[in-house]
């Protein structure tokens, strides 16, 4: 459903119009997702997907509103272009704000996190050879995403190690719970 959006907050959706909070943050928990579908190339369930954000966040003990938005891959090429410097659609794209204040007992006002962008169609194109489906793959694009706006990278062998098996640990936890599937390939140079 292009150009919707909503947040979410324990999993539950509610208009973008109707906040529970002046901030826009929930109190009860301290994480809240605005989610928006701006892309018309493949269905995607939007609120399915920052339901998962918002329960990564909340494991890694992150406080305040992260923004996930799913774009064509036009919109995606000109981020990759202006934020990377790279030509051309990519999969996802992470843009920390205040992500090193997530953790704190002591925040003042709304934290934001961050943004947090998927392109469906990529992610479809690459899913046979990398998650396996679909489905996967924009699990998979919606963790990495957000750890990389917690601050987690891949830039270094370590790093890289560190991060695929946190990822594998939260697929296995909120998405499969259980296992990686036969098909779910998490190769250490994939994005």
């Amino acid at each position: 459903m292009p150009d919707t959006e909503s947040t979410v907050d324990n999993g539950g959706c509610r208009p973008m119009a109707d906040p529970a909070s002046p901030t826009g943050v929930e109190a009860s928990s301290g994480v809240d997702v605005v989610v928006s579908d701006e892309q018309t190339e493949m269905a995607i369930d939007a609120p399915r997907w920052a339901a998962l954000a918002a329960a990564v966040l909340r494991r890694e003990g992150a406080h305040g509103e992260l923004t996930l938005t799913f774009v064509d891959r036009a919109e995606i090429a000109a981020l990759n272009r202006e934020h990377m410097g790279e030509d051309g659609p990519t999969d996802v794209l992470s843009f920390p704000l205040d992500a090193g204040d997530a953790y704190g007992d002591h925040l003042v006002g709304p934290v934001l996190l961050g943004d947090v962008v998927v392109c469906p169609a990529v992610a479809a194109e690459a899913a046979p050879s990398h998650a396996g489906t679909v489905d996967d793959e924009l699990a998979l694009l919606t963790v990495h995403g957000v750890l990389h706006v917690l601050g987690h990278d891949h830039a270094e062998p370590d790093e890289a190690r560190l991060m695929r098996a946190r990822e594998i640990e939260l697929l296995s936890e909120l998405h499969w719970h259980g296992g990686p599937p036969a098909g779910f390939v998490h190769e250490q140079g994939a994005s």
